[in-house]
């Protein structure tokens, strides 16, 4: 199975890793896991808003692999690409969770780029 497709379950995954450092804590609730004032200040409001942008990014970055992959892309360069997107998006959550707006946002823009490659990958190989 190719790479990328292993990336495109990384990606899926990286949501709930984002979360869950908010929730290892004594003060959660498991009974009532959405209640937004346990999610409301700080680190776990930070946690909280890099799952919900991983689940925004990934049907984005999960179609373009299957686009890369069904139209002819390099099956080398998207790997490449799906790797790099998903260490940009580790560096995104851990930026959210350090509390660094600007770095989070280049690791954003990057890996957007990256989603942009992947889609566009057939043209150019």
């Amino acid at each position: 199975m190719p790479l990328a497709l292993w990336c495109v379950l990384a990606a899926a995954l990286l949501p709930l890793i984002a979360m869950l450092p908010g929730k290892m804590n004594r003060e959660f609730d498991n009974a009532n896991p959405r209640d937004p004032g346990y999610w409301k200040d700080g680190f776990r409001s930070r946690a909280k808003a890099a799952e919900q942008n991983g689940y925004e990014a990934f049907p984005f970055f999960a179609i373009s692999v299957f686009v890369a992959m069904s139209q002819g892309g390099a099956p080398d360069w998207i790997d490449r690409l799906a790797v790099l997107f998903i260490l940009l998006r580790v560096i995104y959550i851990f930026c959210y969770w350090a509390d660094r707006p600007s770095p989070r946002s280049m690791a954003w823009a990057a890996s957007f780029l990256t989603i942009l490659a992947l889609f566009t990958s057939s043209l150019w190989s």
